[in-house]
């Protein structure tokens, strides 16, 4: 869609983000939605950009380093930019039932906008590998959960064929309008700075995000032809790296929970992501995961879940390679609350116990 000079004007207008009210009616011109669609919306999108100088400062070369905090959206994860285009479209289809698969986040935003729509959600996990805070969100959305004895990959196999012979729509990113609602956030990176980075750095799971930042950049490019795209730089667990390995990996693990998944169902898209941008994929180990998981805690004030700090360790493996002078941007896909049993574990901080409580007994631990 090409951009006219009123879009444009809307497009990086300052009153959109002093009176948000999600991002369905900040980017209408830009969605797959008329008057008709009933917008269901917990006010997403909006997240900020951060810069973030101790990650910049451990690659030099005269770099900025942004992050992409989508851990602030409503139910804390990237997913809600999705599942507001994803549940807004099945109730203006009739739908009064979705269905997905998750590790976790999915199954949160899915409950919460389906609440908010008035649509029963169910959500098939696998058994004993989704993050407390993320089951607790699915819980008290009212979601109805079934855990299955098998992984991501088997309980998307499920939810697909489900989805297909009974009448409950399936919201997890094969769905084509979470692409849609997720390539906004390429749009507000680059009203915050202007113009696409120069680099993209991004976890992959099912690899959808990866995919719809590529879409919204080539759509404001091809409107805007005198500005850059950005590399799509993708990064995965190494226990859990089909697209860097160009596998299905049938037993994937990671401490990272949010991207264990073993056959990704876009994995055309983020390969021609990839290539179109020139992109790379790359794996990294956990305990680099968790280097950067804590870098970013402990420098930056920023607590963001496992899987999320993948971009920021992947940036940093691959630092000798970065161009003099670029901007980056580092997406967070969610917040450090999903994820509280790796904080308590992963963590450099001092913590006293049984303390007595006198003033004496705690200066004398304080140091004083």
């Amino acid at each position: 869609m090409a951009f006219s000079k009123k879009l444009k004007q809307l497009f990086f207008s300052g009153q959109k983000k002093n009176n948000w009210n999600g991002l369905i009616n900040a980017y209408k011109p830009w969605l797959p939605v008329t008057n008709k669609t009933p917008i269901i919306s917990l006010n997403e999108g909006g997240t900020p950009l951060i810069e973030v100088n101790s990650i910049a400062n451990r690659i030099g070369k005269g770099v900025k380093v942004y992050v992409k905090y989508d851990g602030l959206n409503p139910t804390g994860s990237f997913k809600d930019r999705g599942m507001t285009m994803a549940i807004s479209k099945a109730k203006e289809d009739g739908c009064e039932a979705v269905i997905c698969a998750s590790t976790g986040n999915t199954s949160a935003s899915a409950a919460a906008y389906a609440s908010k729509g008035g649509i029963k959600s169910f959500v098939i996990i696998p058994d004993g590998y989704v993050a407390q805070g993320k089951l607790a969100q699915a819980l008290v959305y009212g979601a109805e959960i079934l855990a299955i004895k098998g992984n991501f990959d088997k309980a998307l196999d499920i939810v697909r064929e489900l989805s297909e012979k009974y009448p409950i729509t399936l919201v997890n990113s094969v769905n084509p309008y979470r692409l849609q609602g997720q390539k906004t956030a390429a749009f507000e990176i680059i009203e915050n700075l202007g113009n696409a980075p120069d680099w993209l750095c991004i976890p992959m799971g099912n690899a959808g995000n990866i995919s719809a930042y590529w879409m919204g950049f080539q759509e404001f490019f091809n409107a805007n032809k005198s500005k850059k795209l950005p590399r799509m730089m993708g990064f995965q667990a190494s226990g859990s790296a089909p697209l860097v390995e160009g596998r299905s990996i049938s037993n994937p693990e990671t401490i990272a929970t949010a991207i264990r998944i073993g056959n990704p169902v876009n994995k055309e898209k983020a390969l021609k992501a990839k290539e179109s941008s020139n992109g790379k994929f790359s794996s990294v180990t956990d305990s680099e995961i968790i280097e950067a998981y804590k870098i970013l805690g402990k420098e930056e004030g920023i607590f963001c879940e496992p899987a999320s700090a993948a971009s920021v360790a992947g940036l940093l493996k691959v630092k000798n390679d970065v161009p003099m002078n670029s901007t980056i941007v580092c997406v967070l896909t969610g917040n450090g609350l999903k994820d509280p049993d790796c904080a308590i574990k992963n963590n450099d901080a001092i913590f006293h116990t049984g303390v007595e409580a006198e003033i004496s007994s705690i200066t004398k631990k304080m140091g004083f």
